[in-house]
Parts: C-alpha cells; structure tokens; sequence
C-alpha cells in the first residue's frame, strides 16, 4: 500500500518530508513493476494502462491531501492522455489544477509543495493552474482545448466539474465545425512531417501517419461533435461500421503495446521505434528469427499493417464528419453506376460491389478517367472494404476481369490507379503475393521503405518518366520511355521486381516465376510475358555493372550486352533500374548514378548496334575518341598544335575511360601546366546539383592517392567515383566525382581547389586522417569486414584487384587509403559504391616497384586493413 496521508483538515504549510515521498516512490515502482510482468506475460495492454492511470491517481490523491488544505477552494483535473485514463511507462502526467485567482495565489507555496513532492515520488508532472476565466481565455488556443475536453476529476466536488464543463463549452469557443477543420488541418500537417507515410525506417508510433496520435484526433473529433468519449459510439450513430470500430481498437491495442514496450526498453519517453530499441524490443515481444524473416521485420510488419488499417478507416472516418458539418450533395453522374458527391466518387447502388471484382475494377476506371475526383466517397470506401474478402484472386477471376485489369494499366493515370489499389487493399487481394510483402520491412540502412511502398515509389518513377516534361534527375529516361512498345509491361515489372522478397531464395528468380504465371494468366504473348519475367529476373544487373564494375572495360560491356541482347530489353532494363535506385531511398539516386546508368545504356546500345561480334579494338576506340575530344577543345579556342602537344602527356587510357567532355576540360586545364608542376582543378558538374569534380595531375610519388582521399574527407566530401591513371614521364592523373557528405562541406569549387593545393604541397607523410563519430544508425549494422585479392585482368595494370566490403561510417575510405600508403602500396584504380550501411569499394593496386602483390603482402595488407577497420577482432581470428 502507499503510504497512508494525513488527515484532510491539514494545515497548508504541512511540511512535505523526504520519508514520505521515497516510500511512495518505492511503491510505485513495485506497483510498475508488477504491471511490467503482466505486460511480459501478454496481459491486456488497455488495462494496464488503466491500472497505471490509477496507480498514479492514487498517489496524486494522496499527494494533494497532504500538501493542499480542503477548505483551499480548488480541485484538481487530469487532462491530456492522462485525462482519458491511460498511462504510459514513461509518459508525462498532465493536471490542471482549477479555482479562483484569489484561491491560487493564497495557496501558490502549497501548490509549489504538491508539484515538488509528486516528482519527488517519481510522477513526471506537468501542470497548469488557471481560473473558470482563464480556461476560457487558453481554449482560444485549440490545442488547449484538446486537452480540456478529456479533463477528468482527481479531487474535484460537482460545482468544480460544471465550473470547467461550462468554460470548455462557452458560447463561440471553436463551434464543432470549426474545431473538425483545425484538428483535420493539424493532421494533414503533422503527416507532411513525416513524409505523409508511415513507412519510415525509424517510425513515430506516437505522431507518425497512421500512429496512436491519428486515433486521438478521432476522439477528439468526435468528443467535440457529438459529445461521445469513445469512438465505439459512433457506431450507433451510424458514422462507424462495427466492423471498422472492431479494426480501430485492434489497432488501438497494436500499437499501444508497441509504444508501452518502447517506453520500457528505452527507459524514456521515446515515440520512435529506433534501430537502437528495435532488436531489444521484439525479443521482449517474443518475435523470434526463422529462415525467412528476421524478429525485428516481423515485429516492423506488424507496426506497418497497423498504421495502414488506422489510415485507411480514419480517412473514411474523416469523410463522414465532414459529410456531418456540411451535408451531402446532389449527386452528379460520371459514369455508370458511379455519381460525384461533393467531389467523391460514390458507387450508386447501395449494395455494391457484391463480390463483384468487375464492379471493382469499374469503379477504378472511372476514377482513372476523371481526374478531378477528389477521392472515394466514404460509404463506398467502407462498402468496399467490408468486401474485399469476397473479392477473388486473379487466379480465380474471371477472364473479364483479368482483361479489365489489364485495361487499367493502360489506362489514363495507371500508376495513380495501382497506388490506390494498394491502399484500399484491392491490389494485395488481386494479387496475393503482394500483400505477403505490404508492411514488410528490411532491417537495413539501404531500403527505407517498407517492399510494398518501394514498389509503389518505383512505380511513381515510371510515372514520371511517362510525361512529356524532362526530370532534371533523370537525364535521358524521358528519351527512352517513347520508344516502348508497350509501357504497362514496365508497369508489371516494377510490380512484380520485388514480389518475392521474404520468402528465402533468390528473389528476382521467385519473382520472375510469378511473374510469368501471371502474365499468362492474363493473356499475354509468350514474347511479352518473356519479357517481363526477364525484367524481373535481371533488375539488378544493370545496378550491379554500372556500379560495381568497369563500364569502361570493352568486356564488360560486351558481357553486358549480350545478356540484354536487344535493343528493346535495354530500354526497359534501363527504366526499371532507374526507377528502382530512385525509390529505394531519396538519398540514393544523384547525378552521378544518372551519368553512370547512361553511360552504360549508351555503350550498350552501341555494342548492340554495330554487332556483339564485333568489338573495337582499343587502339581505334582510343583514335575515335582523340577526334571526339579534339573537337570539343577546339571549340575552347586551342588550334590543332597545342591540342597535339597536350595529348602527347595524356594517358591513352583516359581515353578509353573517361568522357570526352571531361577530357576537354582537362586538356585545356593542362596547356599552362609546365613539366613537374601541380595541377588543382575542381568544377561542378551540374548547375542543380552539389556534385564535384576534382582533377589533380601531379609528379607521381608515393602517397598521392591517400592525401587527396583524406583532404576531401576532412573537407566534409564523399567519394562516389574514383579515376588513377599513371601518365607519361612519373605523372598521375587522377579524376574523383565527389559530392557534400557533411554540413561544414559548402559545395564551393574554389574552396576545396585552394585546399587540395595546400595539402598536396606539404608534406603528404604527416597528413593523418581525422576521427569521425560514427552515426547512431550505424552502430546498429555492424558486420565483419571482407576482404579479397585476385590478379588484377590484363586490361588493368597488372596490378592486383583488391575488394572490400565493410560496414559503412564516417571517413572510412580515408582509413582504407592511410592503409594503404603506410603499406608502402599505389592505387592505380578505383571503384567506391555505398549501400546503405555497406561499403563495397574496389581498387587496383601494386607495390611500389607496380608489381603484384605477393602472398606475403596481400596478408600484411589484410591483417592492417583488418586492425583499423574492424579493432576489436581478436589476434588470430580468420574471418
């Protein structure tokens, strides 16, 4: 029991002693500690959150009686979530303490007493006290008023609760229809906050889209209008569905017991499901791992499928009270069966759909062709949820309704219309494979996305490359998309890409079985469903070429392009890949992965053309692009003389490797260049974008590479691509396409110029790189680093390659080339590719003599590399 108080007739200035509140705190802790148990063992999460409401009731009570005399003429309220009677672990308890002006001021010593001893007791307090007036005067202020209107007395007589009932309801404080639009104008705002999805990796379980927050504006919403304190209610007032009031409180109990554990294994009031409590907490939960998924993507997926029920019914929800304050509207017919009402697409008979999928998907056709529907109406969205379990798969629709899907996507709008199919629940019940990944997550920094929304991003991308205007991200899609000979069968690639994903195997071959059955069910040719099932199959390898291998190798552009083998399939293949590296994460897809994948659609479709048989041998690629560089100096004002001469101290190789627009720029960079002097340049390499270029040609000696790698690191710059070539007479001319990966990184050209120039001046044996704090999201990806030699191919230097795959931090290809150098090592390549929390860079290196690296240097390089990368290994241990 608490501590028992004193009697209620104690004098105002009683002292408040030390005893009483450590006894009391230790008893609420026993009294949380109970709750957590029952917690663990499953128990009933509104209980529990009733019983620690009522706990804390108790001892504020208690409190009061203690410190606050019964004559004193005011009472206490609890307001807030705490007002409807729930209590988080670490959640603040808000009171209102309510009377006379004069009352407060004569009791403001006692009252400062209370507070102090309940956080004495362990009761994170926050509090107001205002007189009848001064309510009044704060409500003007709706979020105030919010927390009123849930007010519930602690010690409070009948006078005291009319008192507030009447200053929460006077005349002309925020009407009902007035209070709905500000609830509904600071919903939308809040969603915009957080990207209007809830499929984050770090999800707000409180405030995010589809989070407990929505339900409270419900309440709120509903409390105000119509004066019931449950959304249960609305049920008999004909504005819920009993089944939507069932799916509400499932909901309701879902993610309250999320954010109840969140609060236990955080020891805070945390609202987001951080990677740091991720793990902890789906362990606490009882998710365990298997084959297919991991605890923690269990847990996830069962937070996204909540949120996406709450949104969907509260978008419903939100209709009807706007239906409520306004009134419906004489119906305008669209098409038929359909009518507008007050801009809502609305379903004329009142018994469909029926099962029907057709009537469904007649009902899409019509939203797909007038573009100015404002949305579903909300007694045809919840018609139309009531009957999605009747609604069959496509594998046992009927042909007329495969077709008239098929229609869809290639209708007006069609990824507009997969979007909404997705979020009505349509598409995952026409295709149940995609609703075996809706909500799915995966524990990783490189897809931020849940599958399903990735799948609905990558779609929007298609969508966006299908308008006639140009998307300065992507350079030349808007080019490619014309010549498609049919744009839906893009659209069901990028449906079906990543389909599979969970299910353990390879999920591009998954995938692309599903596919095909697909695409024969609905009827398509066997080139069209080879096609697509092709994509699938293959939507990685054109990512995996231009990123992680030598475009400019003949080789590898030949190994490229006989695998696409047409001209048709590159377009495709290059779309989809485009699509999906822009809507696997907003910060992946930059100028530089545009340039990159056109570089490689252009030498492929250029292979393809002049015939796989027949490769260029270097020696003419070299002389073609000579012309096509000489050119384009000329155009700079050089003559033919001065252009020769600069070419002579040119690497052949950079011909073959880099774009002869670069090659201008540095040729003409290299006239006032005298032999043995440094040459610095920096450009941007796009007017809108922050990426830079950075050209240096020096004298070759030991440490180049790394000195320029650490001085971009320490001036806030990342690497994304990486040129050394060895020219003439001991000269290096190295390229690197870098972009601000710091704030402290402005982007300015000359900056970074006069910095590079400072440093490769010095001496390059002192420079050291700078420590880094590693960011809090990737302490949770760790991994053992790996490691890997091969003899480098006779196109390279005849050096040997070496890869790398560790986790990803601040500085760490900094670390990788101090490495280097104090191996006494040259890199005479480079490849640098990021994966969310991944590195996977690749370099051509040799000794300083350019020889390969023999066994023996190969294992002191690892065992270095290892030592820095990863210090906590243990001496010995292989990995």
């Amino acid at each position: 029991m608490l501590p028992a108080s004193p009697t209620l007739d104690a004098p105002a200035d009683a002292v408040a002693d030390p005893e009483w509140a450590a006894e009391a705190r230790q008893t609420l802790q026993q009294a949380d500690a109970r709750l957590y148990r029952r917690y663990d063992q499953g128990d009933n999460i509104e209980r529990l959150l009733a019983l620690r409401a009522r706990a804390a009731d108790h001892l504020i009570r208690l409190a009061w009686q203690r410190c606050i005399p019964a004559n004193a003429g005011l009472a206490l309220f609890a307001v807030g979530g705490y007002g409807r009677g729930e209590l988080f672990p670490r959640s603040d308890i808000d009171l209102l303490v309510f009377g006379p002006t004069q009352a407060q001021r004569t009791h403001e010593t006692a009252l400062a007493r209370l507070f102090a001893l309940l956080w004495d007791c362990g009761l994170p307090v926050s509090h107001a006290v205002r007189s009848a007036q001064e309510c009044v005067q704060a409500s003007a202020d709706q979020t105030v008023l919010t927390a009123l209107i849930e007010s519930r007395p602690l010690v409070a007589d009948d006078a005291a609760r009319q008192a507030l009932k009447q200053a929460v309801n006077s005349d002309g404080l925020w009407p009902p229809r007035e209070f709905f639009l500000a609830k509904r104008d600071e919903l939308l705002a809040r969603h915009q906050r957080f990207g209007d999805t809830a499929d984050n990796l770090e999800p707000d379980i409180k405030d995010g889209p589809g989070g407990l927050r929505d339900l409270n504006t419900l309440g709120w919403m509903a409390l105000r209008a119509f004066g019931v304190r449950e959304l249960e209610a609305l049920v008999g007032l004909g504005h819920l569905g009993a089944d939507e009031a069932v799916a509400l409180r499932r909901e309701r109990c879902a993610l309250a017991r999320l954010r109840f554990g969140l609060h236990l294994v955080a020891n805070r009031p945390e609202e987001r499901l951080r990677f740091d409590y991720q793990k902890t907490l789906a362990a606490r939960l009882g998710f365990v791992d298997d084959v297919e998924s991991l605890a923690v993507e269990k847990m996830m997926q069962g937070f996204y499928r909540s949120a996406t029920v709450v949104r969907r019914i509260s978008d419903r929800l939100l209709q009807r009270f706007e239906e409520q304050f306004d009134g419906e509207a004489v119906p305008e017919p669209v098409s038929v069966g359909f009518s507008l009402r007050r801009g809502y697409l609305a379903a004329n008979d009142p018994q469909w759909p029926q099962g029907d999928i057709e009537q469904v998907f007649a009902l899409f056709s019509s939203w797909a062709y007038n573009p100015d529907v404002r949305g579903l109406h909300s007694l045809t969205a919840r018609a139309l949820a009531e009957s999605l379990g009747e609604l069959p798969a496509y594998t046992d629709a009927s042909p007329a309704a495969r077709e008239q899907f098929m229609a869809l996507l290639r209708s007006p709008r069609a990824v507009d219309t997969l979007a909404r199919m997705a979020r009505l629940g349509v598409l995952g019940q026409w295709i149940p494979a995609f609703a075996q990944v809706s909500g799915r997550m995966q524990f990783d920094l490189f897809h931020v996305y849940t599958v399903d929304q990735h799948t609905l991003m990558v779609l929007r991308n298609m969508g966006l490359f299908a308008t006639s205007r140009a998307d300065e991200r992507f350079s030349i899609a808007h080019e490619v998309w014309p010549r498609l000979r049919k744009p839906e069968l893009l659209l069901l690639a990028g449906l079906f890409h990543d389909i599979a994903k969970g299910r353990g195997g390879d999920h591009s071959e998954l995938g692309a079985v599903d596919a095909r059955a697909f695409c024969e069910a609905h009827g398509l040719g066997s080139s069209d469903t080879e096609l697509v099932a092709w994509l699938v199959e293959q939507h990685l390898r054109m990512s995996v070429t231009a990123q992680k291998q030598d475009i400019s190798d003949p080789d590898v552009i030949h190994r490229f392009a006989t695998l696409v083998g047409s001209r048709d399939r590159l377009d495709y293949l290059y779309l989809l890949t485009c699509a999906d590296i822009a809507g696997t994460s907003p910060k992946l897809w930059n100028t530089w992965k545009d340039r990159l994948l056109a570089d490689l659609y252009f030498a492929a479709r250029r292979a393809l053309r002049d015939g796989l048989e027949n490769q260029m041998p270097a020696a003419e690629r070299v002389l073609e692009a000579r012309e096509t560089v000489r050119a384009l100096v000329r155009e700079r004002g050089y003559d033919d003389a001065t252009i020769e001469r600069q070419f002579t101290v040119m690497p052949d190789e950079s011909f073959i490797r880099l774009r002869p627009e670069q090659l201008a720029w540095q040729a003409a960079a290299l006239v006032p260049v005298k032999q043995g002097q440094t040459l610095v340049k920096v450009r941007r390499i796009n007017a809108d974008d922050d990426a830079l270029e950075v050209f240096v040609h020096s004298p070759d000696r030991d440490g180049l590479f790394a000195a320029i790698v650490m001085t971009l690191d320490r001036k806030g710059y990342g690497i994304h691509r990486a040129r050394v070539l060895d020219g003439p007479v001991e000269t290096i001319f190295d390229t690197f396409e870098v972009t601000p990966a710091d704030s402290f990184a402005d982007g300015d050209a000359p900056r970074l110029e006069a910095a590079l120039r400072d440093a490769l001046a010095g001496d390059l044996a002192q420079l050291r790189p700078s420590r880094r704090v590693v960011p809090r999201q990737l302490r949770h990806f760790r991994f053992a680093p790996r490691i890997e030699f091969r003899d480098a191919n006779d196109n390279d230097t005849g050096g040997t390659r070496f890869s790398l795959v560790a986790p990803d931090r601040p500085g760490l290809l900094a670390d990788v080339a101090f490495v280097l150098r104090n191996q006494g090592l040259r890199v005479h390549d480079a490849r640098i590719a990021t994966f969310g929390e991944r590195a996977e860079d690749m370099f051509v290196i040799s000794d300083e003599h350019d020889r390969p690296l023999t066994e023996t240097a190969r294992q002191q390089l690892r065992d270095a590399m290892l030592a820095c990368l990863d210090p906590d290994r243990k001496a010995g241990d292989p990995h």
